[in-house]
Formats: structure tokens, C-alpha cells, sequence
């Protein structure tokens, strides 16, 4: 629902839909360098992190709606799906390229009697990356940077975004399949803006937990 007084604030936002599906963008970001993985090793993960989070429009929306009853909830959780092709560079590091989609926690405002407003937020990053391989039973570290794509709705307003990413982290290989990280990234002007009105910052930084598997 939309709540009464968000009439007045429109035009502070930018409208729209969702440009495209979610599996289909992130499908379309691995096609680009698949052709090209006719040697090295696949690997896919999922993670669970917290990340930096501003709600700043909803706080302020908050802060002016002081004579309802209301509630602000907000989330910095992250939710994330990797996929990734790592190529030899020298006897132990490797050159790697990984796409991924991240899941940010919703946003919430209610306001008793007039409705609530939620924020959804996803990310499709695609990262370069140089690690520094110590084989099985070991560590790794690595370092990369990137490009994502960010896309926000607020009720039924939309808008999105590319920002650069840098991103490093470390990870215990325990078997030839599976390893276990940490992965930290930090996000350069994801704010979405339109009109001076926040519909999503998620600027700065986010760690996560990553369990990957090789194949």
C-alpha cells in the first residue's frame, strides 16, 4: 500500500519497473566470459553477510510522520549467489572472474492506519580478481575490483544504477571441493537519488560469510 501523504513526495522520485528479471541478468553476466572458461576451474557459492544500509528518505518520512503511530524497520542483511572461473597464473595463483547476485534486506515503514511503504534492493555484481593460491588444506587470499548494477523499488517507484566495487577476502580450503571464506567488499556512491530524495544507499562497506564449491 501506498500511504496517504506519499502524494505529496512523488515527484521527488524517479518511476518504473523492474528492466529485467533477475535470473536472466545475472545468467547474461556469466555468458559474457563462459566462452571463454575452456580451461581453469568453475565454482559457485552463497553467503550470508551485513553490509552498510541507509534508508535516508524513510527516516526522514519517519521523522515528518509524528502524528501516526509508526514503525521503522530496516536491514542491513545481505543474501548472495557466486558464480566463478579461476585460470592459472603461475604454479599456485590464479586469475579469476565471478558474477554474482546479492539479496539486500528489505527496508519497512509502517504507518498504523494509513499503510506501509517497502524498500526491495538487489545487486549484480562482476568482479576481476588475482588470488593468491596455497593449494588444499590451506589458506588463500585474494583481491579484485568490479563493476554492479543496483536496482531499488520503493512501493511502485524504481530506479538503478552501475557503481564500482573493490572486494577482497580469504577462504580455508578443505577438500578439492569445498572451501569456506570471508569476504569483504566496499561500495563506491550506490546511493540512488532522484530530486534529492534517498530510495537506497548501500554505499560502503559489507563482509560476508562464503561457502564455495569447486568443480
Amino acid at each position: 500500500m501506498i500511504f496517504a501523504f506519499k502524494a505529496a513526495i512523488i515527484t521527488l522520485y524517479l518511476t518504473g519497473g523492474y528492466p529485467h528479471e533477475k535470473l536472466l541478468l545475472t545468467l547474461f553476466c556469466l555468458s559474457c566470459f563462459a566462452p571463454f572458461a575452456a580451461a581453469g576451474d568453475w565454482g559457485a557459492a552463497v553467503k550470508l553477510g551485513y553490509g552498510e544500509n541507509d534508508p535516508q528518505t524513510m527516516q526522514d518520512l519517519f521523522d515528518y510522520a509524528t502524528a501516526y503511530n509508526r514503525e521503522l524497520s530496516k536491514s542491513g542483511g545481505i543474501f548472495a549467489l557466486e558464480v566463478l572461473h579461476e585460470w592459472p597464473s603461475s604454479e599456485e595463483n590464479k586469475i579469476g572472474v565471478k558474477a554474482g547476485l546479492d539479496f539486500y534486506g528489505e527496508n519497512e515503514l509502517k504507518l498504523h492506519g494509513l499503510g506501509t511503504a517497502t524498500e526491495e534492493t538487489y545487486a549484480i555484481p562482476v568482479t576481476v580478481y588475482y588470488k593468491w593460491n596455497k593449494g588444499l588444506q590451506n589458506w588463500s587470499y585474494w583481491l579484485g575490483l568490479g563493476l554492479s548494477y543496483l536496482h531499488t523499488e520503493l512501493d511502485d517507484l524504481s530506479d538503478s544504477k552501475f557503481f564500482p566495487h573493490i572486494t577482497g577476502g580469504v577462504e580455508y580450503r578443505f577438500t578439492q571441493a569445498f572451501a569456506l571464506g570471508l569476504d569483504l567488499k566496499y561500495n563506491f556512491s550506490s546511493k540512488i537519488t532522484k530530486d534529492g530524495a534517498v530510495l537506497s544507499d548501500r554505499s560502503g562497506l559489507s563482509a560476508a560469510l562464503a561457502g564455495r564449491f569447486y568443480f
